[in-house]
């Protein structure tokens, strides 16, 4: 199914974030009241290895949403692009673990950054809910992920399906479905039309002709049927990630028999969907609020 959504209702949109850091250099929302500071939790010795769990206010159970930052999987970037988002999402009541990972540059690629993103999600069955004090209502888990975390974030929630030995199988917490913020969902594609110029051969350690069975692994688009939703939310005005990932993504998935969707946001560039203050992000938290039931 394809969802556009109004122009009428992005009119009002600051579409126009000219640098990744600028959104995570803006003024992010401010925390309602009992909306806990985030918890630091580490997930692996490696400085890159820890995530953010941020407590909605109360004491009941609550959803759980893993964010996943994007940046072309490049060590440029961090989970602090994350952070706004996951202020947002606990104060929408839900618990935001905002997961950082070895990105190519620091130690990432493969299989370290699969390995790290699949490892700081399988710790919420552990210390994650032993440090929200039992709160974490896993089977409700979903994850937002935007650019190179939209692919790790449907990725994600492919693991059940992987083979047994790969990065990331048998996982401990499988996800209830993910959102695709403008993701990197075709791996293959993506590397022959030079998405992010070297970013996936980078990640992967080579090409689709030199490294096929990574691509088969890793890829989002050959792991359907996932078996769970992915909602793909993508700008029609994105220069870094063409709309046509999404595309072929939700394509691959519905033929495959996913109940997979495609939230197309007119005139959207890359960077809005991260940016808490506009509608384009409230569609994908919404997103994340269906999946999560």
């Amino acid at each position: 199914m394809i969802r556009p959504v109004s122009r009428r209702l992005l009119s009002r949109l600051a579409l126009a974030l000219p640098v990744l850091g600028l959104a995570a250099c803006a003024p992010g929302p401010r925390a309602a009241d009992g909306v806990g500071a985030p918890r630091r939790l580490d997930y692996g010795t490696d400085p890159s290895q820890f995530g953010e769990l941020t407590l909605p206010a109360g004491d009941g159970p609550a959803a759980v949403v893993v964010v996943v930052h994007g940046g072309f999987w490049r060590s440029g970037y961090g989970l602090e692009l994350g952070r706004p988002l996951a202020v947002d999402l606990a104060n929408a009541g839900f618990a935001a673990w905002n997961v950082e990972y070895r990105r190519v540059g620091n130690g990432g690629g493969w299989t370290a950054t699969f390995d790290d993103v699949a490892a700081a999600v399988d710790l919420l069955a552990g210390p994650g809910q032993d440090a929200a004090g039992g709160r974490l209502d896993l089977a409700r888990t979903v994850a937002v992920g935007h650019s190179a975390g939209g692919h790790l974030a449907a990725w994600l929630a492919a693991r059940p399906g992987l083979p047994a030995g790969a990065p990331g199988a048998a996982p401990a917490v499988a996800l209830r479905g993910a959102v695709s913020q403008a993701g990197v969902l075709d791996l293959v594609d993506a590397a022959e039309r030079r998405v992010g110029a070297s970013a996936v051969p980078d990640l992967l350690g080579g090409s689709p002709a030199e490294v096929p069975d990574r691509y088969a692994l890793a890829s989002p688009v050959a792991r359907v049927p996932i078996g769970v939703p992915v909602v793909c939310v993508h700008g029609d005005a994105d220069g870094n990630v063409p709309l046509r990932q999404s595309e072929r993504f939700v394509a691959g998935a519905r033929s495959a028999g996913d109940p997979a969707e495609l939230v197309v946001l007119p005139g959207v560039d890359h960077f809005a969907v991260i940016d808490p203050s506009t509608d384009a992000w409230r569609a994908c938290r919404d997103a994340a609020a269906r999946l999560a039931g």
